[in-house]
């Protein structure tokens, strides 16, 4: 019996496409005066690196990266109006529903008739957990875990606190940068499962000719594999 950690935004559900559809609401309403979209992009994508660092993940981090964003490039702080319009473009982004990715719910069952399966999440925890309430999925899972980052001594922590056997353990998400390279590091095995809407700061390169990754294309397939 193998034991699945799974990784929740954008492996279990939609998540970065919606703050994709702010973000690109966000660069029509800035319409910067001498800087291109790609430019504009890549600023926010800058505050966003720093920020998260201090702020952490989530909707109110994304909301103060806006506001950043806006008041470097405009070298002024947001007037009163202006941060009401900010913020009014981030209210799509409440998560009172989740859309599930095709094929989870089933396979789900399918592997939890075989398997121990976790689950995995970073992010703030209040709204990690809304999520995780809304998709009706956490009955799947043994245990749950909501962390601030993603890292080896995430996955570590996690093997000696589940007691697992890493050479039977797998992760399985779309982020290279927090679920496979981090896991391979901990000596865990892993499935990368690609998302199109990753976001940016999860971009990473890995390695093809790693025999402890398993690379899919759709949730679905994990049935074939375990």
């Amino acid at each position: 019996m193998a034991c699945l950690i799974f990784d929740a935004d954008d492996t279990l559900w939609e998540n970065n496409v919606l703050f994709e559809r702010v973000i690109d609401a966000y660069l029509d309403w800035l319409a910067h005066p001498t800087l291109d979209r790609a430019a504009t992009r890549a600023v926010l994508d800058e505050v966003e690196r720093a920020n998260v660092v201090v702020h952490g993940y989530g909707t109110a981090g994304f909301l103060r990266s806006l506001h950043d964003c806006f008041e470097r490039l405009s070298e002024r702080p947001a007037s009163p109006a202006e941060a009401r319009e900010i913020e009014q473009l981030a209210s799509a982004l409440v998560f009172n529903e989740v859309e599930l990715v095709p094929g989870v719910a089933e396979t789900l069952t399918d592997l939890g008739a075989r398997h121990d399966l976790l689950l995995l999440t970073k992010g703030d925890p209040a709204e990690q957990q809304r999520k995780i309430d809304a998709s009706n999925l956490a009955h799947h899972f043994a245990s749950t875990h909501i962390v601030a980052e993603k890292h080896a001594g995430t996955y570590r922590s996690l093997v000696a606190e589940r007691r697992l056997e890493p050479g039977v353990t797998w992760m399985i998400g779309n982020s290279p940068r927090s679920d496979i390279l981090p896991a391979r590091a901990a000596g865990l095995n892993a499935v990368f499962i690609p998302s199109p809407h990753t976001w940016v700061l999860e971009h990473d390169e890995l390695d093809h000719a790693d025999r402890g990754v398993l690379h899919l294309e759709h949730f679905r397939e994990l049935a074939e594999h375990f």
